[in-house]
């Protein structure tokens, strides 16, 4: 995503350790709200899409973030899931997922998190996920490597695909689009050990990082979904691309993150998968 000089240009143009700490703090601030409010949630509306949730949770913890990133950072740029888009003069951007996973946050399942990503000219630099039900905070920062807490990650290394477990979802799109990741999630799972649909797309990013699982692909998501997690991943030795290939995009919605053992296998096979018709489920 950036060469090293891009990277030693970054570091003399921002204080990145500072922001670093700053996206740390920002997702533990999610961490502690989430806790308190799990299995107590006192309103859930519909966004218009079919199980596109929103709750008082999701608001109150982005509200806060906000606040606190206004008063440390008044100069950088929002984008949130719920209020949008707060323009200011930088070249930064913070990208906020106040509550990933909300479907399953709102029926008690344990799978969520907060996320905060930090990008530069639409290329991730800086991302904090905390999983407050496991306790974990995930963060890396350009060039210093990933951590779990104070624990540095590193991708897993499969040998080859049938030894692998996977990660995916489903976008809020799938009921009318024949491009919905069902074909792919039933191909892998007869190549694989297994895939896993874990409903939180930047906690699935946390755990190809961690090496908990081996790689994700996924469509129709959102630069704050993608922008803490792809850093994270990347820092911590993985691929991160569009699938099944080219140069990764934060503003296409698609990724493909992975251990180097995997990328070349699992984007051939990938790639052999055609769609299931539209009408299938209908």
């Amino acid at each position: 995503m950036f060469e090293l000089c891009e990277i030693e240009e970054l570091a003399n143009q921002f204080n990145l350790s500072i922001l670093y700490e700053i996206a740390k703090n920002s997702a533990q601030i999610g961490n502690e709200i989430l806790k308190v409010n799990y299995n107590k949630i006192q309103k859930i509306s519909s966004k218009g899409r079919k199980g596109d949730l929103v709750t008082n949770v999701d608001l109150e913890v982005e509200n806060k973030i906000k606040e606190y990133l206004l008063e440390e950072t008044p100069n950088i740029s929002i984008n949130a899931e719920e209020s949008g888009k707060l323009t200011k003069s930088s070249d930064l951007t913070w990208c906020i997922d106040p509550l990933d996973g909300t479907t399953n946050y709102s029926h008690g399942y344990p799978f969520f998190g907060t996320s905060i990503g930090l990008v530069y000219k639409n290329k991730p630099i800086i991302g904090a996920i905390s999983v407050p039900y496991l306790n974990e905070l995930y963060s890396a920062c350009i060039g210093l490597g990933s951590f779990c807490n104070d624990s540095e990650l590193k991708v897993s290394n499969p040998s080859n695909l049938s030894d692998s477990l996977l990660v995916t979802g489903f976008s809020y799109d799938r009921f009318e689009t024949e491009d919905n990741n069902y074909a792919e999630f039933c191909y892998l799972t007869h190549k694989t050990r297994g895939v896993r649909r874990g409903g939180a797309a930047a906690v699935d990013l946390a755990f190809v990082a961690a090496g908990k699982v081996d790689g994700y692909w996924e469509r129709g998501l959102e630069v704050w979904d993608l922008a803490a997690g792809a850093i994270i991943v990347k820092e911590a030795g993985g691929i991160i691309s569009d699938y099944p290939s080219g140069e990764f995009n934060l503003s296409s919605g698609r990724i493909l993150a992975c251990s180097p053992s995997l990328e070349n296998e699992l984007k051939n096979e990938l790639d052999k998968v055609s769609p299931l018709k539209k009408n299938l489920y209908t």
